[in-house]
């Protein structure tokens, strides 16, 4: 085989995937870094003795994750952790720890619905088999004769599955819910929470019916920072060099194929390229030779929407783990507040974060190493419309300022009613925008999981494909942008499709 100069823009979880793998075949691999540290959305940050995650909180398809993780060979100095989720919500009686579980809380929550829940259960219990299907590692990451292997269980499990995605392919979860509730009704708008705004409805049809949050829901129990860490390391083991602190300015190509990269005012070439990064700013800022983009390709790339991103409250408090715990049902909970919700689509709604659904999260309820001793760790977060109150100041730094801390304080305020006298506990505080996410991962608009979720506004106009070619020859995709549904899932699979190009 013969060995390859590989630049890798970006040391997200994309990126330190196809280095790992690369690397450990015998090529020459460079990934630049822009931030200190590795890991994207996949870091963490410690501050006043509480560490917190920077972004990424747990994650699913774990037996893709896993056998990614066992094919670099770093599986067994990684401690992976079930994540239950819990449910805080006034008329909420119950849990999503199994989907039997849940249907029951339904029906003695939202008694007045029986006969709507009738039919809507019934439609979910199509997709019970999605779990079983999801259960297997992705195809992408085979090859060879491999990969016929893994092919049999799918064909034997998963054409219902794979029958259902293709008839729900374009319908929304607002047209899915509207069937079976009025809109704007508590039920429609707890159920409508569970997700992206409008994503694909067969998403959350699999999810509530046993897929997903309900039976594979994972984090690290050391942090996710010390994952990235450990692929890292593993990364350099293998031969690979990370730059940190190295922002790349220009994609080079000649001829139209790409041929390195310039980062710090000098030029590093390769063979291949993969922007383990923004899909929109690998084209629309980095590419050295704009022209090289057919016209219709740069206008659809300028128009495409994001996923939306998310606002964070970091929080270190004086409370011991053990009284955090008797407020909170699980380290991960989801608090619906009174059942008023705040409408997602709408960014000129200053007062959004009074009434947004909440992520309550704990690093120190799964790892009391988190904080310091006879303290607590904890974290809101809420996702934002996009470009909210004029992208957060319109530029004003003072402006920006104002919102951010407005922001904070509903988000805290609102949790005084779960922990009385929250005020009074908290030693440190701090927040990151979607525009504090963008700086710091190049994600446009600080977008959490590549592109909007919505089936109607699809970028590739496929849900599950994985589309890493570019109309650069030798310059791959390597990140959650190539597939729709992004996340760490559209991560590993553009990894290794990624790593089966280059040989």
């Amino acid at each position: 085989m013969k060995k390859r100069r590989v630049v890798i823009i970006g040391s997200g979880f994309g990126g330190l995937i196809a280095g790992n793998l690369l690397a450990k075949r015998g090529h020459k691999v460079t990934i630049f870094e822009s931030h200190n540290m590795p890991g994207g959305y996949i870091a963490g940050f410690k501050h006043s003795g509480y560490y917190f995650e920077s972004g990424t909180l747990s994650f699913e398809s774990s037996a893709s994750v896993f056998k990614a993780m066992k094919d670099i060979g770093v599986y067994d100095r990684i401690e992976f952790v079930r994540q239950n989720v819990g449910i805080i919500y006034k008329g909420f009686d119950g849990s999503i720890l199994t989907y039997e579980e849940s249907k029951k809380a339904y029906y003695r929550s939202f008694t007045e619905y029986k006969e709507q829940l009738d039919s809507f259960f019934s439609e979910l219990d199509r997709f019970t088999g999605a779990a079983e299907v999801m259960s297997l590692p992705m195809l992408y990451l085979y090859s060879g004769f491999s990969f016929f292997l893994a092919l049999v269980p799918l064909i034997l499990k998963g054409g219902r599955f794979m029958k259902l995605m293709n008839e729900y392919k374009d319908l929304t979860t607002s047209e899915f819910l509207s069937r079976y509730f009025p809109k704007g009704s508590k039920i429609y708008n707890f159920l409508y929470s569970f997700g992206y705004p409008d994503m694909n409805a067969a998403y959350l049809a699999a999810n509530l019916a046993g897929s997903g949050i309900n039976s594979d829901y994972w984090t690290v129990k050391t942090g996710m920072r010390s994952w990235a860490d450990t692929m890292a390391e593993s990364f350099r083991k293998y031969g690979g060099e990370l730059r940190l602190n190295s922002h790349v300015d220009r994609i080079l190509t000649s001829k139209g194929t790409a041929v390195g990269v310039a980062c710090n005012s000098a030029e590093y070439y390769a063979d291949y390229v993969i922007s383990a990064s923004d899909y929109k700013k690998t084209f629309l800022k980095l590419l050295d030779k704009p022209e090289l983009m057919k016209p219709d390709f740069a206008e659809k790339l300028k128009k495409a929407e994001v996923s939306a991103g998310f606002f964070t409250v970091y929080l270190g408090l004086n409370l011991p783990n053990l009284f955090l715990q008797k407020y909170l049902k699980t380290p991960h909970s989801i608090y619906f507040g009174n059942g008023e919700t705040a409408d997602i689509h709408n960014n000129k709604d200053e007062n959004f974060f009074d009434k947004s659904l909440l992520m309550i999260y704990s690093p120190s309820l799964v790892n009391p190493d988190h904080a310091p001793e006879g303290k607590s760790s904890l974290m809101l977060q809420t996702m934002v419309p996009y470009g909210w109150m004029k992208n957060w100041g319109d530029g004003d730094r003072n402006r920006y300022m104002e919102l951010k801390k407005t922001a904070m304080n509903a988000m805290i305020k609102r949790m005084t009613a779960l922990i009385p006298g929250l005020e009074s506990l908290i030693e440190y505080r701090d927040a990151a925008t979607p525009l504090t996410y963008e700086r710091y991962t190049h994600n446009s608009g600080g977008a959490t999981s590549s592109w909007n979720w919505n089936p109607k506004k699809n970028f590739f106009g496929g849900n599950m494909s994985v589309n890493i070619d570019t109309p650069i020859k030798n310059l791959f995709i390597g990140s959650c942008w190539a597939m729709s549904i992004g996340g760490i899932p559209g991560a590993l699979a553009a990894a290794y499709m990624c790593a089966k190009k280059i040989r």
